[in-house]
C-alpha cells in the first residue's frame, strides 16, 4: 500500500468514527442499553444498521485494505445520516471517485429564496433533476403538508411522493398518471447518472420502500417533460393548477416549478392556503 493510500484509508478510518460517535442509540431508534463506554453508536450497531457484517465494518474503520462498493458506501452514509458533502467525501476517502464533486450538484441558486417568497399564494419550489427540494415558499409547504417537518436530507419528491401517506393522498383523481409521469421524468434523467451512487443510492431506496415505485421503475418508461397540469387536494379545497418550468443556476441543473391557478376558486383558495395552519405533517417512511 502505498504512503498516500495509507494516509487517505487512515483519513477514512476517523472520518467513520467521528460520524458514528455523533450519533445515538435514539437518533437511530435503537435501545439505550445501559451505560457506555465510548460515545455515539457502536461499531456492531452500524454494521446491523448497514446491513454489513461486524468484521467487515471493523476492518473498514481501521483503515485496512479493503474494498467496499457503491451499495454498501450508500448504506454506511444512510446509517450514519450523513449530508451530501460527508457523502462525496465518504467515497473519495474510499477511493469512489465516480460520485461528482459537491460543486456539481445544484444548491439553491443565489436569490432563490427571495424570488420564491415573493410569488407567495402561488405554490412554488426549486428542486434538482434528482428531484430533491432545494428551496420553497409558504404556499408550496403548505399544499405539501409542511416540507419544514421534514428533515432536509429527505426533502426529494419522488420519496415523498412514494413513502409519505399525506403525499400519497394529494393527487385528486390521476395518481396513477402522476406516478408514471414522475418516475419516467427520473428515468429520463438518470441517463446521465447511471454510475452515481446519490441517483442510484435514491432509486435503490425507493424500490425497497414502495412495491408501486419498484412495479413503474421496472417498466423502463421514460418521459421528458412535465405534466402542465396539476389537481390536488388541500386543507382548504381541491386545487386545479397550471405548472411553469423555469431553468435556475448557473448550470441550468434545477429548475423553479410554479403551480398558478387555472380558475377563480383555485385562486382565492390558494390564499387562504398561505393562512391555513398546516396541521397535516409529512412523515417520510
Amino acid at each position: 500500500m502505498s504512503i498516500a493510500t495509507s494516509r487517505r484509508r487512515t483519513e477514512l478510518a476517523d472520518f467513520l468514527r467521528t460520524r458514528r460517535e455523533r450519533l445515538t442509540p435514539d437518533d437511530v431508534g435503537l435501545p439505550t442499553g445501559g451505560r457506555r463506554r465510548t460515545p455515539g453508536l457502536r461499531r456492531e450497531e452500524v454494521a446491523l444498521l448497514a446491513g454489513v457484517g461486524v468484521t467487515w465494518y471493523t476492518w473498514l474503520e481501521q483503515g485496512r485494505d479493503i474494498n467496499a462498493s457503491v451499495q454498501v458506501l450508500e448504506a454506511i452514509a444512510r446509517t450514519l445520516r450523513m449530508d451530501s458533502q460527508e457523502r462525496w467525501h465518504l467515497f473519495q476517502l474510499a477511493g469512489v471517485t465516480i460520485v461528482p464533486p459537491p460543486s456539481q450538484c445544484p444548491g439553491l441558486p443565489a436569490g432563490g429564496q427571495d424570488v420564491l417568497d415573493q410569488l407567495d399564494p402561488f405554490p412554488a419550489a426549486i428542486v434538482s433533476s434528482r428531484y430533491d427540494v432545494l428551496g420553497y415558499n409558504r404556499a408550496y409547504n403548505r399544499m405539501m403538508g409542511d416540507l419544514d417537518a421534514v428533515e432536509p436530507g429527505e426533502r426529494n419528491t419522488l420519496w415523498l411522493f412514494f413513502t409519505s401517506p399525506y403525499m400519497q393522498g394529494l393527487c385528486l383523481g390521476n395518481r396513477d398518471t402522476a406516478a408514471a409521469h414522475l418516475v419516467g421524468t427520473m428515468r429520463a434523467a438518470m441517463a446521465q447518472h447511471v454510475d452515481d451512487p446519490l441517483w442510484t443510492g435514491l432509486v435503490q431506496r425507493l424500490c425497497e420502500a414502495s412495491e408501486e415505485f419498484d412495479a413503474i421503475w421496472r417498466r423502463h418508461d421514460v418521459v421528458d417533460r412535465a405534466l402542465p397540469l396539476k389537481d390536488f387536494t388541500s386543507p382548504v379545497g381541491d386545487l386545479h393548477l397550471q405548472v411553469t418550468r423555469f431553468e435556475v443556476g448557473e448550470n441550468g441543473g434545477a429548475r423553479m416549478m410554479v403551480y398558478s391557478p387555472r380558475d377563480s376558486t383555485t385562486r382565492d383558495r390558494l390564499g387562504q392556503l398561505v393562512e391555513h395552519d398546516a396541521a397535516q405533517r409529512l412523515r417520510a417512511v
